[in-house]
Formats: structure tokens, C-alpha cells, sequence
């Protein structure tokens, strides 16, 4: 019965920061690409209010 509320509250869920950074870096395609990214999120890119 509940089933289908809990996939829709999963769908509609807003992913965390934390989450967000480790998809971003998951996206890097070389060490050097990497290494860019996880400066970028030391800088605070993903930590800034809106």
C-alpha cells in the first residue's frame, strides 16, 4: 500500500550535496580532469546557498 508513496517521495527527493559532489566527480574522465574537480569542490562549488 505504501509502496508507491515511497518511490514517488524517492523520485522527488533533492539529492544532497555530498551526493551531488560524488556524482560530479564520478564524471571525470582523466586524473587531471579529476584532480580539477576536486578543486573546484575544496573551493566550495557545491556548498553555496542559493
Amino acid at each position: 500500500m505504501f509502496t508507491p508513496i515511497r518511490k514517488l517521495a524517492r523520485a522527488l527527493r533533492v539529492p544532497s550535496a555530498a551526493e551531488r559532489e560524488m556524482s560530479y566527480l564520478n564524471g571525470a574522465r582523466d586524473l587531471v580532469d579529476l584532480e580539477y574537480r576536486q578543486r573546484e569542490i575544496d573551493r566550495g562549488v557545491f556548498r553555496r546557498g542559493f
